[in-house]
């Protein structure tokens, strides 16, 4: 909304730090090597300025975007004729062959129409198999509309009074796809919901049970079946960045013997498109981080610029969110600057310095800062108000105000775990979450992708953002924080950092790590079932904002899914990841193409 002009605005050009007001050298002020620091050994990145400028796509070309928008019409063609003429089930598996391509985005409005027929019909749902009808759930549940855990219930009294594990497990293999459907829906849970909870229980024990019994006996194993299996146990499609789904299920439905040629060139196509997309807006990023020079200055801290750009396409990948994903990027890169003066460099009265400094906003006020400090302090200030002057100036809205409290609140949190940590005092497990999930980025890139992505800006929604007052956005930053820490917690504690959730927990209930851990992940499913149940925030924000706050947390299941790729150094799998998404386009036939 807009607001006054509160402080002054740079220009772009300004988001630098060399417009320093006192000299600087490679070597930050000689008096700070007198102070003992902590060091956290951070690996050098694996993707620099000089990778990312020889990015290169064929696909950025205009005859790539002609025949894509071909194949697209195409598709529609054949959405409306499967509409028409085809079952429920078939219309069902479209949408979510679809779906999980990565091109739902293009048939928002086909998908939708086809869903509101099918819930106004009311099918009975007694005639569907076990796959259509747990499909038929997760589709309907997804795109929130009312439907109830009890279409269930006879698939569960069936398990249920089979007279042996062994009869069950032979059963269930005959339907693995039915099983696996069922698992997937058993995600969209409700809080309260027991059927679904004791049916997600039971079909995991059967698909663990189905990937044994194919490792025993490989000559009989569907090797496509056992890879849909294991990459669902590994991560439902609910918790799953939408991006890295398109990337494995491209691959996988390519292996299929109904796969439809000309859906899979158009879903190859596209996500080649939007990769030199996606290279040309991480270029502009590379330029300005090697301008802003911080990473030469600040040693002890993390260059990963690159992995929040992944991070940020992952939580908003559609090609109209360019402008979201850049500053978010930017934003992010900085915020892991101050993340590791606060967690590693700082001593504490310096950090209180900064911090004091970040709620003043005022340039002129930072000369008893360490010089490393006037560094970081002016790259957040330039740069933060360089992308209030963008917002400015295309969209007329005045955004300074917001992003300077992000900043603060930010900073406070941060500098309160700086606290406890060198007082030597171990929070309760409440306490450190009622402050955690600020600390883990808080409300940061939920407001930053309000303002950023074009909606409509209302007061309402602003306010419930800024004032923490959306359960929403609050549980999946809950996830994010308990995420972090189940994967990161055990490196931190030791080189010397606050306890963390796992260690709060342990300490207050006296219980082992194990137990600690188990209790955590259970928090994760439990707040899960209560984003889906959040009725209010779905009605006071867009539809974009919403799938941001849920692809914020699935981004996260990603990004510990192998190991800590953000503070440490990314494993051959998130390396994979990173390079299929930004450097490596899929393989097209050429007569395809033709």
């Amino acid at each position: 909304m807009p607001l006054t002009i509160q402080g002054q605005l740079s220009s772009p050009s300004d988001s630098t730090v060399s417009q320093y007001p006192f000299r600087m050298s490679g070597v930050i002020a000689k008096s700070e090597n007198f102070t003992t620091r902590r060091s956290a050994n951070y690996k050098a990145s694996d993707w620099g300025h000089d990778f990312v400028q020889s990015l290169k796509s064929d696909y950025a070309e205009e005859n790539y975007t002609r025949r894509s928008e071909n194949l697209k019409e195409k598709v529609k063609l054949m959405f409306a004729d499967q509409v028409c003429r085809g079952s429920l089930s078939s219309t069902l598996k479209l949408i979510n062959v679809i779906q999980r391509l990565g091109v739902s985005y293009h048939f928002d409005g086909e998908i939708r129409a086809s869903l509101d027929t099918i819930n106004k019909k009311n099918y009975g749902w007694e005639k569907d198999d076990l796959f259509t009808r747990a499909l038929r759930f997760r589709l309907l549940r997804q795109h929130r509309y009312e439907v109830s855990q009890d279409v269930f219930k006879q698939f569960m009294a069936e398990m249920t009074n089979t007279s042996s594990a062994g009869v069950l497990a032979e059963a269930s293999f005959n339907d693995i796809e039915g099983v696996v459907s069922v698992y997937e829906a058993s995600f969209y849970a409700f809080e309260g919901e027991d059927i679904l909870d004791e049916a997600r229980k039971l079909v995991t024990e059967i698909l663990q049970e189905y990937l044994l019994s194919s490792a025993k006996d490989q000559g009989n194993t569907n090797s496509i079946t056992e890879r849909l299996v294991r990459h669902a146990l590994e991560l439902p499609f609910h918790w799953i960045a939408r991006r890295v789904e398109a990337r494995w299920y491209i691959d996988t439905y390519e292996m299929m013997q109904d796969m439809n040629p000309l859906l899979l060139e158009f879903a190859k196509l596209d996500f080649n498109i939007l990769q030199a997309k996606y290279q040309e807006e991480l270029k502009h990023i590379s330029r300005w981080w090697k301008e802003l020079g911080c990473i030469e200055l600040l040693s002890f801290s993390r260059n990963r610029f690159v992995e929040m750009f992944v991070w940020s396409i992952w939580c908003h990948f559609e090609p109209e969110f360019d402008i979201s994903r850049v500053e978010i990027t930017k934003w992010g890169a900085l915020a892991t600057l101050v993340d590791d003066a606060y967690d590693v460099y700082g001593t504490l009265e310096e950090l209180k310095m900064f911090t004091d400094a970040v709620e003043r906003w005022d340039v002129n006020k930072i000369a008893d800062l360490p010089d490393y400090m006037k560094v970081l302090y002016l790259a957040v200030y330039n740069t933060t108000n360089a992308i209030a002057y963008e917002v400015l100036k295309k969209r007329g809205l005045d955004i300074l105000s917001d992003l300077k409290k992000v900043w603060a609140d930010f900073c406070k949190a941060y500098f309160l775990e700086a606290k406890w940590y060198y007082s030597g005092y171990t929070p309760t497990f409440e306490e450190y979450m009622d402050n955690g999930w600020v600390s883990a980025s808080g409300y940061s890139m939920p407001l930053y992708a309000y303002l950023l992505q074009g909606n409509e800006i209302t007061k309402e929604a602003l306010e419930c953002i800024e004032n923490h007052s959306s359960d929403f956005v609050r549980y999946s930053l809950m996830i994010i924080r308990l995420l972090d820490d189940l994967q990161t917690s055990s490196h931190e504690q030791e080189r010397g950092d606050t306890p963390k959730a796992i260690q709060c927990y342990m300490h207050q209930n006296g219980v082992s790590e194990t137990i600690a851990r188990e209790h955590i992940k259970h928090m994760i499913h439990d707040l899960w079932k209560k984003m889906n149940g959040d009725e209010y925030s779905r009605s006071i924000f867009p539809r974009q904002f919403i799938d941001f706050v849920e692809n914020y947390a699935r981004s996260c299941h990603c990004i510990y899914q192998f190991e800590d790729w953000y503070g440490g150094k990314a494993g051959p799998g998130m390396k994979n990841r990173i390079v299929l998404l930004i450097e490596k386009p899929i393989p097209i036939k050429k007569n395809s193409l033709t």
